[in-house]
């Protein structure tokens, strides 16, 4: 064939020649599991089945055993196998004596795909074994010795089995009886490193690919992690606190709390945030057992109905045992045939017994609900005092939920000062008296940092009065230069050539951007330093050099008298970007003569 298995036909001999007795080399093949083939590569058997071979150990070819490794099971020994003689071109085989035991096999090897085969005739070629073994399945090698024996490796694990079925049969090469012509055959496993490394590689090969199977089915299996809790912060802490308020999200934030309080999350500082969250994780306990009343007050109404539906059922099921009662009394039953009183007696039969096992279960719902009665009835006694108490129990609730909080919060404070004395333990009076007095002390600068806080905050409020009198004075300088305006531009121009001659003198009176002496002097002196500082100097800058003259003045008081007189100084912005700065420039020269 083209995949470089060896046939028969490769043969120079004529194709045509008969077999001698096809039926034998028939019986034999269906005994290999092998469909049987007649010299010209023609089926003997064209409705041969490879399932029904007559030997029931070995199994027709599988084109799956071999990747799956799987070994068919050994011949049982007390099952005979029927062997007949197999006529090959070059020799024949003769079948061993059937009373004879079984030829003595080795232990198989794992993953064999060879086998030794012995007693072979001394004039046997490695052409006539080829000839004898490749109806066994395709032949790998063979590596015969010089002595009587040889080793054939196969394809398949499963062909091996087949080559053994052949041990024990006596060949004779064509129709010679020289004994150098003849032999008995002794198939036997035998063990090789490569088969015993293909063996390996595909066992490893298989624990891979169950490994992985098993990691896939845990992984499938594997419940998903929970999601991770948060680590405890004042936000995070706000935000379980809201959610322990919202009966939706209740549960997910008690799973929180639980988690930061086992982390040991609280301390002195955030007991108190802890104890409202947990003050709020019983507030609902009431709401729980409300749900619990409500579900049991349901469960209740279902078992009602389901007692009413049932009680139905069993009289319609009444009913209709009666009928077939009446149905079997002798004015009626005369009536009917055979085969219809029998259905009648089956039916009344079956209607029977499902009506005795409703009634059971009816009964049985009745007897617990008596027993449920006579429970009641026994703590009735003590309900009544519960009756009774629940009105004072409830005016009382209130109270214990504040008391408790109390009582915690002294809880929490007596094992502080339990702790203190345990760690202060040996200390003597006069470390008392010396930690009194820096107590004391504490107190006294705390009182003082107190008194000079609320003199800052008056000093504030002070300067924040001061600045809104500032800011009322320049709107109100501004309202009269707009007055001034409109009633230069009401004049008339006869009148504005007289007031050219007299009007220098009225507008530097009326109109004069320095209204008093201290004014003047703060010009001056803010001059002097501008005219220091030739490239300008900021707001903050010049307000800081006055208040070490007077410290009653204010920032916004000069920055209004600088911006009136704008022939005086000038605003200019210097700097490029986050960098960009405002100063303020002495331009009383330039200024000059431009007025």
């Amino acid at each position: 064939s083209a995949d470089g298995g060896r046939n028969l036909s490769l043969e120079p001999v004529p194709m045509g020649l008969p077999m001698s007795d096809p039926s034998a080399w028939s019986t034999a093949m269906n005994n290999l599991g092998m469909a049987p083939m007649g010299m010209t590569g023609q089926p003997l058997l064209p409705d041969f089945d490879p399932a029904l071979g007559m030997m029931t150990g070995i199994p027709p070819i599988n084109p799956m055993m071999p990747g799956l490794g799987i070994v068919p099971p050994p011949i049982p020994p007390d099952m005979p196998a029927a062997k007949e003689i197999i006529h090959c071109k070059s020799c024949t085989l003769f079948p061993p004596n059937p009373h004879l035991p079984p030829p003595a096999t080795r232990e198989r090897p794992p993953g064999c795909k060879t086998v030794f085969v012995g007693g072979l005739p001394e004039n046997g070629t490695e052409q006539i074994i080829m000839e004898v073994f490749e109806q066994c399945g395709e032949v790998i090698a063979i590596r015969k010795s010089k002595k009587n024996f040889c080793h054939i490796r196969f394809a398949e694990e499963f062909m091996v089995d087949k080559a053994l079925y052949l041990s024990g049969y006596r060949i004779r090469l064509g129709s010679s009886t020289d004994k150098k012509d003849t032999g008995r055959l002794h198939v036997d496993f035998a063990q090789a490193r490569d088969d015993l490394y293909e063996w390996e590689c595909k066992q490893r090969m298989l624990a891979r690919e169950e490994r992985h199977r098993r990691r896939l089915e845990e992984e499938r299996f594997r419940p998903p992690s929970p999601p991770p809790v948060v680590h405890y912060s004042d936000h995070e802490c706000s935000i379980v606190a809201e959610k322990l308020k919202d009966d939706t999200k209740f549960l997910e934030a008690i799973q929180t709390l639980l988690t930061w309080i086992e982390r040991g999350e609280v301390n002195r500082r955030t007991a108190n945030n802890f104890y409202s969250m947990i003050q709020s994780a019983n507030s609902h306990v009431r709401r729980l057992v409300n749900e619990k009343a409500a579900h049991e007050k349901e469960m209740e109404e279902a078992k009602e109905k389901f007692k009413l539906a049932l009680s139905g059922i069993l009289v319609q099921f009444e009913q209709i045992v009666a009928v077939y009662h009446s149905a079997s009394k002798q004015k009626a039953w005369d009536h009917f045939t055979k085969a219809q009183r029998k259905n009648i007696s089956v039916w009344c039969k079956q209607a029977e017994e499902i009506r005795n096992i409703h009634n059971d279960e009816l009964m049985g719902i009745r007897r617990e609900e008596e027993m449920e009665m006579s429970d009641e009835e026994i703590e009735d006694p003590s309900e009544m005092k519960e009756t009774e108490e629940s009105a004072l129990v409830s005016q009382v609730e209130a109270l214990k939920e504040e008391n408790d909080s109390l009582r915690w919060q002294l809880d929490a404070y007596r094992n502080e000062v339990e702790l203190l004395k345990q760690e202060q333990g040996k200390a003597s009076r006069d470390e008392d008296a010396t930690k009194e007095q820096q107590m004391k002390l504490l107190q006294q600068a705390l009182q003082g940092m107190q008194k000079h806080l609320l003199k800052v905050q008056e000093e504030y409020k002070k300067r924040e009065a001061e600045l809104e009198k500032v800011r009322e004075d320049k709107l109100k300088i501004e309202t009269l230069l707009e007055n001034l305006k409109e009633q230069e531009s009401g004049t008339s121009r006869v009148c504005a050539c007289s007031q050219e001659k007299e009007g220098p003198v009225e507008k530097t009176a009326s109109t004069s951007p320095v209204k008093s002496e201290r004014e003047v002097l703060l010009v001056g002196i803010i001059s002097t330093f501008l005219h220091v500082h030739p490239f300008g100097a900021s707001i903050e800058y010049i307000c800081s050099y006055l208040q070490r003259l007077d410290s009653k003045i204010c920032t916004a008081e000069v920055e209004v008298l600088m911006t009136r007189l704008h022939n005086t100084f000038r605003q200019e912005l210097s700097g490029v970007g986050a960098s960009l700065e405002k100063r303020w420039k002495f331009c009383g020269f330039d200024g000059l003569k431009m007025t």
